[in-house]
């Protein structure tokens, strides 16, 4: 049986050169090839100048190459508003053997032509080594995006990660066109967004004693105390440098659940203020969650205010899943609130809760986020992210809200890659190849009437509990994250001709020193 990732020996063998992921919409070859060499100049037209940075950014390193503008440079980056059909991320690119044309109508869609002029650089030029020549192949290529939410999340809370490494993994993202990083700062098990107002959240929320070993109900721990936490100018860089490759960072602050970390910091946020809570050290869903007091709503008022401050992003997640109500329940202050509230009963207070966090963040001039794991009402204005099934996505969708899916069994890459012992230690579960990712359906089910369009996209997520990493980060996400990437770019599906572009993408995940097939110091896995 042929390897999964391999064409079949009948099926001719692509040009691995115009391997491209995602794949364009319409793509051809040309006759010759376009050398860059010392004489090759740059032509910016106004509005032009990111993407021309960007490009010079990627190919200087490589070649040495300045890459000057010049007004008669045969490297063409142009914008032209006329181009409508190419909407806000779309491009054109022709490369001929006596010159270069990238034209878009928005500068965003420059930036994504960059990335595809990325990917037909030589491999060697991609690994930073010095190549034989700096030739680009005959295309023609007019390329849309089909959707306008392409996203990945990265769980920074329970395994932090450098905010160099934080650069790497939005580049990588770039190159594949996705234009989405959430970024997951705060849980149980850690807080990394510094907030002025509050120091405790870091000071002593960004910091565990040590780390289960294991599943949610394991008894083994690690010993190892684990921390860390950003600062605000460390994350504004990163917001200016995914801005600078067209990705949007969208921070998530979970509430009224995932919280200990908090809890920890502030015990006055807590329903038992008198008691004392460390940061958890365990994986699963921790049953602590936050008091339903004023002082509590005004507290989130300001970690939201200061957090919206840092991320401009239009979005922001305010988390929302896996609240369990037993402390509700049991408090005298909760049972008061849920009843002069008008409520039903204590229960309801995790909607009361989101509705109000989530008109804050409206009043901001922001969209909230939040995670569905039922098919309960949503606060108005809430964009939803379903997990647990795409009926919980449609079901929104048909009361009015943007949906983005994000469903756990095609797109949640903190599963193992595939079964076998040679895998690294991953969630529980099941495991997810990469047919799995690419069979994703951004559709409704046969027959069911598509809510014209309230499907923003499609998110990957990789939670971190066994990930602890930069290696092990991208070991989980490549390849699989190509597979997504082709998905919410390209609407027609094609897993052959998927699989026979990742022979040569493989290829440029190896040049980028991308450990995708295998784990440094891992056996072989499984194919995925």
């Amino acid at each position: 049986m042929p390897h999964p990732s391999r064409p079949h020996p009948s099926r001719p063998r692509p040009d691995l050169a115009l391997a491209l992921v995602p794949r364009p919409g319409r793509l051809s070859s040309r006759p010759g090839r376009f050398r860059l060499d010392t004489t090759t100049r740059l032509r910016v037209a106004p509005g032009a100048e990111r993407a021309a940075d960007l490009l010079r950014g990627y190919l200087t390193p490589a070649t040495g190459l300045r890459l000057d503008h010049a007004d008669d440079g045969t490297f063409v980056l142009a914008l032209d508003p006329a181009l409508t059909g190419l909407g806000e991320e779309g491009y054109g690119l022709t490369v001929a053997d006596h010159g270069v044309l990238l034209r878009a109508a928005r500068p965003t869609g420059l930036l994504r032509g960059v990335q595809t002029v990325r990917q037909l650089l030589p491999y060697e030029a991609l690994a930073g080594r010095p190549a034989r020549a700096i030739e680009l192949p005959g295309v023609e290529i007019t390329d849309v995006p089909a959707h306008p939410w392409r996203g990945m999340l990265l769980d920074v809370a329970r395994h932090f990660q450098p905010v160099s490494y934080l650069h790497r993994f939005v580049d990588l993202l770039a190159l594949h066109k996705l234009n989405v990083l959430q970024l997951h700062l705060t849980d149980d098990q850690g807080w990394r967004m510094p907030v002025a107002a509050y120091p405790r959240l870091t000071e002593v929320g960004g910091r565990r004693a040590e780390s289960m070993v294991g599943p949610a109900g394991s008894d083994r721990f690690d010993g190892r105390p684990h921390g860390g936490s950003y600062t605000r100018a460390e994350l504004a860089g990163l917001v200016a440098y995914a801005a600078a490759r067209g990705v949007t960072v969208v921070p998530e602050i979970g509430v009224p659940g995932h919280v200990r970390s908090a809890l920890a910091a502030y015990p006055a946020l807590g329903n038992r203020p008198e008691r004392r809570l460390d940061v958890w050290t365990h994986w699963g869903v921790c049953a602590n969650v936050l008091g339903v007091g004023d002082h509590v709503l005004d507290f989130f008022r300001t970690v939201l205010d200061e957090t919206m401050d840092v991320f401009p992003s239009p979005y922001v997640h305010i988390g929302g899943d896996e609240v369990p109500t037993v402390e509700w329940e049991s408090s005298p202050a909760a049972i008061a609130r849920a009843a002069r509230e008008g409520l039903a009963g204590p229960r309801d207070l995790h909607g009361w809760f989101l509705e109000r966090t989530a008109d804050h963040v409206l009043r901001a001039g922001r969209r909230p986020v939040v995670w569905a794991e039922d098919g309960a009402a949503p606060p108005p204005g809430c964009t939803v992210m379903s997990w647990r099934t795409p009926e919980h996505a449609w079901a929104a969708a048909r009361r009015g809200h943007d949906v983005v899916l994000a469903d756990h069994r095609r797109v949640y890459f903190d599963y193992a890659r595939g079964p076998g012992p040679g895998e690294p230690p991953a969630q529980p579960g099941h495991s997810l190849g990469l047919r799995t990712v690419y069979d994703l359906d951004l559709l409704p089910p046969h027959g069911a009437p598509e809510p014209a369009g309230k499907v923003l996209g499609a998110q990957g997520q990789l939670w971190t509990e066994f990930v602890p990493t930069p290696d092990h980060v991208e070991y989980l996400t490549y390849p699989r994250l190509c597979a997504l990437a082709d998905r919410v770019w390209n609407p027609d599906r094609d897993w052959p001709g998927f699989r026979a572009r990742m022979d040569g993408h493989r290829a440029r995940l190896t040049a980028l020193g991308v450990p995708h097939d295998t784990l440094p110091d891992r056996a072989a896995p499984a194919p995925a």
